[in-house]
């Protein structure tokens, strides 16, 4: 390897951006990563049968929409299109209704009945100044420029997804609807900061949607990958780097990997106490994860979800609090709350001529073992009679599968590190980005603001590695 000012390890949607925000500042820049492609969490492969492509992880993304650095950076010109479904999120119910999370908050209030003002009154004050808050929710720690915004956010978010549920909506529809997108934080709904995801994620789907990457997620991948070279940055794939000392001497080196991994490769290089605090960082629970091929769209019972991208499968408020309240204490639910994703509704290049694909993931106990197959299948059946009937592949992914795959889901926890009120800010410590030498940086989902594809961790990694090792 040639030498150069900066040295990125993985890959990542974190990775490729601290190597273009280096770049951008006129470094030259080698990223290294272990697998054979870039991407990590944002990676398409034919899982299943030849002509059918799925998401290795990430499938869908109001984050990557929503993201400053990202709209900052010619990724259409790469080859990165965005496709919005009809319905950003439907989520069904056992009397064969459904709530639906429309790009329009008006329509997605409509369907909530009694609670249509209170949703609108809740959400409606964050989609409107989405822009503003994306730039103080998804930061490191300051004083917010969107204060009113911010803090508005913080009065409900800091406080749990339940109890928020249950003051505000008094109908099984708003309350199920909002419990399934707050769950997307992998914490018990009755946990502080659990409503944050909920308000997130909710106002994003009014501001920019929840959309697909035409192609597959691979295609964010491919057009990070295609600037940071254009920027005159060089990729090595498939090259494992088991310690620092395999790397070219460099100004600086950006790690998007978990604390975990980088006691691992640099703890020679790390105090005692310093490694002890990486050692101490929590990782969350799993994910359970299945792609299948098919041989025609889901048969949902409501018919609103053939036409949403996003389909949570879990019921009531009741249920879904029980299944993430099962994982998070270490039990398999047997009747998990399940998130499912339809691409080929919208887009036909990712299946044969009027075949599909499908993806879902439930929460499972940090490195579980148990087969969930089963489990998730019954829950989609419960919403879709017949759904078994049209399975012509089947890819099963569990914890252990995941983290070899890629070694940053550790136990299979999908988002880098438990995100609640104990590692929001300092995550993976006070330092978020930087360790105690000052050419040595942390850039992954580890670090704030945490999971999703939004290339933010390494935007500010980045930003933290020019001030100090420059």
């Amino acid at each position: 390897m040639q030498t150069a000012d900066a040295v990125v390890i993985g890959g990542g949607p974190n990775g490729l951006s601290a190597g273009i925000e280096l770049a951008r500042a006129g470094k030259s820049v080698i990223l290294v990563e272990r697998a054979a492609t870039i991407g990590g969490g944002a990676r398409s492969a034919a899982l299943t049968l030849p002509g059918f492509v799925h998401d290795v992880c990430s499938a869908v993304h109001p984050l990557a929409a929503s993201s400053p650095f990202f709209q900052g950076l010619p990724l259409a010109r790469h080859g990165l299109e965005w496709i919005q479904p009809r319905y950003a999120l439907a989520h069904p119910f056992d009397d064969g209704t459904a709530a639906i999370l429309d790009r329009s908050i008006s329509a997605t209030a409509a369907g909530l009945g009694a609670d249509a003002g209170a949703y609108r009154s809740l959400i409606e004050p964050l989609a409107d100044r989405w822009t503003e808050l994306v730039g103080d929710l998804f930061a490191p720690l300051h004083w917010p420029a969107a204060f009113s915004a911010t803090a508005r956010f913080g009065w409900y978010g800091l406080g749990s997804a339940r109890s928020l549920a249950e003051r505000r909506f008094s109908t099984q529809a708003a309350r199920g609807l909002f419990a399934g997108i707050a769950a997307h934080a992998m914490l018990p709904l009755e946990q502080p900061l659990s409503a944050a995801a909920g308000l997130v994620l909710a106002a994003a789907a009014h501001a920019v949607g929840w959309p697909f990457a035409r192609g597959g997620s691979q295609r964010i991948a491919d057009a990070l990958g295609a600037h940071f070279i254009e920027l005159g940055g060089s990729i090595e794939t498939g090259r494992e780097v088991r310690s620092l000392n395999d790397l070219p001497t460099a100004r600086a080196v950006l790690c998007d990997v978990t604390p975990r991994q980088l006691v691992r490769i640099a703890g020679d290089r790390l105090g005692q106490r310093f490694q002890s605090k990486l050692r101490a960082y929590r990782y969350g629970m799993g994910a359970f994860k299945i792609d299948w091929a098919l041989s025609a769209p889901i048969p949902w019972r409501a018919a609103v979800c053939g036409e949403a991208g996003t389909v949570h499968v879990g019921g009531t408020l009741d249920e879904i609090a029980a299944s993430e309240r099962a994982a998070y204490e270490g039990r398999a639910s047997e009747r998990p709350f399940v998130l499912v994703a339809q691409p080929t509704i919208v887009d036909a290049s990712r299946a044969p001529a009027g075949r599909h694909v499908a993806w879902a993931y439930c929460h499972v106990p940090h490195a579980s073992t148990v087969d969930m197959t089963g489990r998730i299948q019954q829950q989609i059946e419960r919403f879709a009679p017949g759904f078994g009937d049209l399975i012509l592949a089947t890819s099963v992914r569990a914890p252990a599968a995941l983290e070899r795959d890629n070694p940053n889901l550790v136990g299979g926890d999908i988002n880098g590190g438990v995100l609640d009120l104990r590692q929001l800010w300092a995550r993976p410590t006070w330092r978020a980005y930087a360790t105690p030498r000052r050419d040595l940086f942390l850039c992954s989902a580890s670090t704030p603001p945490g999971g999703g594809v939004h290339g933010l961790c390494g935007f500010f990694a980045a930003r933290a590695a020019l001030s100090r090792a420059y």
